[in-house]
């Protein structure tokens, strides 16, 4: 979590030495803070809810206790190498290509999340029309899909919804665009990234505990990239809104693995919650209070000391401590730790709304 502090140059590299009103600067905090919990809720509900589509790229991506103990090491060499890019490359060419990457992925990640949300509201005299988007390579029986996408009209109206954002984030590069972007990308991530055993995530959440601390505390180099990169891989929040209006430039920020990173261990405690078949969410709660907690932590302290603060150093102890606990009061410490929501064949199914497992036979239910 960084802000622009009083006297420095603002985090979109406008120059100024305004000084945040408390009120502002408690409105930037406390939205930012809003914001972080938004896609994670959601993100968490939506990770055990049914997935009625057949595309490819709504199938959950499975995290192994093997890419969690690589992880750290590769986000290390990839900030890395930004900071180095930024240091040898003009700054000004480098966002250019990484806001048309960012562009197209924003795009379809704010479409994927509108999705739910435009079928309810979709009128239902309107025709809602299929459509299928193929390509094939070779003829005969040795023809082999390269992309098969189903979609309807409700996906292409989301599509040129979150175009127009697309459009207004690259010619502008405003901060409510750019929030949209990062809110997108966050619900998708803990949605669609899922870990297979509570011992993955505390490996994940462990090594990027240190990751965070070495290049916050260790090195300039996370805050140089984070300020630098014109991309929405960060939540940003005016502390000047009051005074200067949606032309604000005197921001606060939060990373977006300060969110999607605890975001995926919560949404794994929530299918851990249906494991048990006792219809609470007591692990989900807990380690979601224990979110806000944290990031409530880390904000106190960065405004007390005025310094970047590595949330993850507050984050991770709160949503894995707090929940471990309480397993360990209620003995249910070798069931949360056990392989629950990746056996062998163990599929989960959904009824109307409400998600159970099944442990015989993967059952659809219309």
């Amino acid at each position: 979590l960084h802000r622009a502090d009083n006297g420095s140059d603002a985090v979109n590299g406008t120059a100024g030495r305004f000084v945040s009103s408390a009120e502002g600067t408690a409105l930037a905090y406390g939205s930012l803070l809003l914001m972080a919990l938004l896609p994670i809720f959601f993100g968490a509900l939506r990770s055990v809810g049914c997935s009625k589509s057949k595309n490819a790229s709504d199938m959950p991506e499975t995290i192994t206790s093997r890419d969690a103990a690589r992880f750290p090491i590769i986000a290390s060499c990839t900030l890395f190498g930004l900071y180095l890019f930024f240091k040898i490359f003009s700054q000004e060419y480098i966002n250019l290509l990484l806001s048309m990457y960012f562009f197209v992925l924003g795009i379809l990640a704010l479409s994927h999340t509108m999705s739910p949300f435009m079928c309810r509201v979709f009128p239902a005299q309107l025709p809602n029309k299929q459509y299928q988007l193929l390509f094939t390579q070779g003829s005969g029986e040795s023809k082999e899909e390269i992309v098969n996408y189903e979609f309807d009209t409700k996906d292409l109206i989301c599509l040129g919804i979150s175009s127009v954002v697309g459009v207004w984030y690259v010619l502008k590069k405003h901060w409510i665009a750019n929030n949209l972007f990062g809110l997108a990308f966050a619900l998708n991530g803990v949605e669609l990234l899922h870990l297979n055993t509570v011992s993955t995530g505390c490996i994940l959440l462990g090594g990027l505990f240190v990751y965070d601390v070495f290049w916050v505390f260790g090195t300039n180099v996370m805050v140089t990239v984070a300020k630098s990169f014109e991309a929405p891989i960060k939540l940003v929040f005016p502390q000047d809104l009051l005074e200067k209006g949606l032309g604000a430039s005197n921001f606060a920020m939060l990373g977006l693995g300060d969110i999607v990173i605890p975001g995926i261990f919560i949404a794994l405690l929530l299918r851990f919650d249906v494991s048990l078949k006792k219809n609470t969410r007591t692990y989900f709660y807990t380690s979601f209070l224990a979110y806000i907690f944290g990031l409530g932590l880390t904000i106190f302290v960065m405004h007390t000391f005025k310094h970047a603060q590595p949330a993850l150093l507050y984050l991770v102890p709160a949503c894995v401590g707090f929940p471990v606990l309480l397993a360990l009061f209620k003995g249910e410490l070798t069931e949360m730790f056990s392989n629950f929501t990746h056996g062998k064949n163990v599929h989960l199914i959904c009824l109307e709304n409400t998600c159970e497992y099944s442990s015989h036979k993967k059952k659809n239910v219309q």
